[in-house]
């Protein structure tokens, strides 16, 4: 028996958001008409259409409950990040790109992921441009809301752990949620008007500056030019992104209570300690590999090495440097970085460092009762012990993540993708990371070439990945539609 679930709360939520989208766009709009570019219209008859279904989903549901179900939550969570690369995709398809491009180019946006099918960046309008970075800069924000909101209370992998009580589903702390998020969300504003500004005393026009400021924060990584951030050839321009790269790997709520004088939290917090030793740990040996082994001197290689394994490490996607190209070591430890992303509640991706901790420290405790077997040993995260459920989660977190990478990658090979391009194209699209290996994807290359169901399916890798795993698969179970 098919469930009764009340879809009104979906689709209010749905048509907001659509809303919300729709009206990005007139920034676009704005830019082209500004310009003289008659691409202003794709965004005027787009953004008619979204405002049109968004205001009748909105209007058709108003009579609906917000307070959500599990299986609501679910819904909404999956819909949401489904209908918005569909609609966001339509300026581009009317625009020129065929339906495939432009929707894989809207997902790869919204996820954050930046991977790209479109060339010819650096004459390109500056509407589309603009409209690129749009959406990873609406995507970053999702991605912390959603961290913060649905995950918890889903339980994915863990995520349990990062329950905020002002988010929970409680009217009488709905002011306290309505005051936090709009916290959060002039975080948000602030640190990419922050980096715009840099960037702009850096030497950057004012257009690539905000351009790349939205996808520096949103560590989302589309650039307005083919040669990506290589192309401005500015160690001041690599260093402000590569600090804005970092800043949106931490928790934005740690950055929160830093601002409100709460600065001991994000100074104590464990998983930021893992998260930026594992990325000073990268950066000095790839450094020192690029100097002793690739010819480069001591500070063009800590330039190149900061960057692109920041960029890779926290999913932007950006590059200086066809990093596939560089011998040996480097290309393995970019390649395995992929797997590893920030902290929860950022706006990075892939698994994610707190669940190297959770693996760890559980690894550690199964050795501890190997040498005392009759021993109690209690695993600890962030100074407080791991609640009950939450290391079997994350270990099936990672199991799930590995076999799905793999799946994944089969049926990119079954395309007739080559070996290099099917793994690193497949984790690279759930990681969220923007370039995989290989001449034809690789950071000098793009995903234009590939067939279009293999774009297809990464598509649905990224969609995989941003909602991590679990939040999607649970949709294809029989169970989930049934009483």
């Amino acid at each position: 028996m098919i469930t009764n679930i009340d879809f009104r709360p979906v689709t209010l939520i749905i048509g907001w958001l659509l809303l919300v989208l729709s009206a990005g766009m007139i920034l676009p709009l704005v830019v082209d008409l500004y310009v003289g570019n008659p691409d202003w219209q794709v965004f005027a008859i787009a953004g008619g259409l979204g405002v049109f279904v968004g205001a009748a989903l909105v209007l058709t549901s108003r009579a609906a409950d917000l307070v959500f179900s599990l299986r609501q939550a679910f819904l909404v969570t999956n819909m949401a990040w489904l209908c918005l690369p569909a609609f966001a995709a339509l300026p581009l398809w009317l625009a020129g790109l065929s339906y495939t491009d432009a929707f894989f180019e809207a997902m790869s946006g919204i996820t954050t992921t930046g991977s790209t099918v479109m060339t010819g960046l650096d004459l390109a309008p500056p509407g589309l441009l603009l409209w690129r970075s749009v959406l990873q800069w609406l995507g970053g924000l999702g991605i912390i809301i959603m961290a913060l909101t649905i995950l918890p209370m889903l339980r994915v992998g863990g995520m349990q752990m990062f329950r905020v009580e002002a988010f929970e589903a409680q009217e009488k702390i709905l002011p306290r949620a309505t005051q936090l998020a709009g916290a959060l969300v002039g975080l948000y504003i602030g640190l990419t008007f922050l980096t715009a500004f840099l960037l702009w005393l850096a030497g950057l026009s004012g257009f690539d500056s905000v351009a790349h400021a939205m996808t520096t924060i949103a560590t989302g990584g589309y650039s307005t030019r083919d040669a990506s951030v290589g192309a401005f050839d500015s160690a001041l321009v690599d260093a402000i992104i590569t600090c804005g790269m970092i800043t949106g790997g931490i928790p934005f709520l740690l950055l929160l209570q830093a601002l409100r004088g709460q600065g001991g939290r994000l100074v104590r917090d464990t998983q930021v300690h893992w998260y930026l030793g594992s990325l000073a740990v990268a950066i000095v040996l790839v450094t020192w590999w690029l100097w002793a082994y690739d010819g480069f001197d001591v500070g063009t290689a800590l330039r190149y090495a900061s960057f692109n394994v920041t960029s890779v490490m926290t999913g932007t996607g950006y590059a200086t440097a066809d990093f596939n190209a560089w011998t040996g070591f480097p290309v393995v430890a970019l390649f395995c970085l992929m797997f590893v992303g920030g902290c929860a509640g950022s706006t990075t991706c892939a698994i994610k460092i707190f669940r190297f901790q959770i693996l760890y420290e559980t690894a550690r405790m199964q050795i501890k009762r190997l040498l005392q077997p009759h021993g109690v040993f209690i695993p600890y995260f962030n100074h407080r012990p791991i609640q009950a459920g939450v290391g079997e989660a994350v270990m099936g977190f990672f199991f799930l993540y590995l076999l799905s990478c793999a799946f994944l990658a089969m049926a990119l090979g079954l395309m007739g993708l080559d070996l290099v391009t099917a793994v690193s194209g497949a984790v690279t699209a759930i990681s969220n990371v923007g370039p995989g290996l290989g001449d034809t994807i690789g950071p000098a290359g793009n995903f234009a070439p590939l067939p279009d169901a293999a774009k297809w399916l990464l598509a649905f890798g990224m969609l995989l990945g941003r909602l991590e795993l679990y939040t999607v698969l649970v949709l294809l179970l029989p169970r989930f539609w049934r009483d």
